[in-house]
């Protein structure tokens, strides 16, 4: 009689494997900005705010506006995203976890 083998379940989270792979934090920054981008791309739908409206209320251009919106371009500063949030009417909160 063959013996049953019992399935082992490995208690790491998909966060541990990623950490162990040296790419929690990409991950997580890549996330985050893509929740952002998606947050002033639907505030903007939802006020009919076009991107060279948006460009002009935020004083910076169409080009530095497609940055922001684009989750792959990693380097956007607090102030670029605090006057994002400023031109739909909205504010940025950070906080630490």
């Amino acid at each position: 009689m063959a013996a049953k083998r019992k399935a082992s379940m490995s208690e790491e989270t998909f966060d541990d494997f990623l950490a162990s792979q040296g790419m929690l934090e990409v991950c997580e920054d890549h996330a985050i900005k893509e929740i952002i981008a998606e947050q002033l791309a639907a505030a903007m739908a939802e006020q009919g705010i076009t991107k060279v409206e948006m460009a002009a209320r935020m004083k910076t251009s169409h080009r530095q506006l497609d940055r922001l919106l684009d989750p792959s371009t990693p380097s956007v500063t607090l102030d670029t995203l605090r006057r994002a949030a400023s031109a739909v009417g909205r504010r940025l909160r950070v906080e630490l976890l």
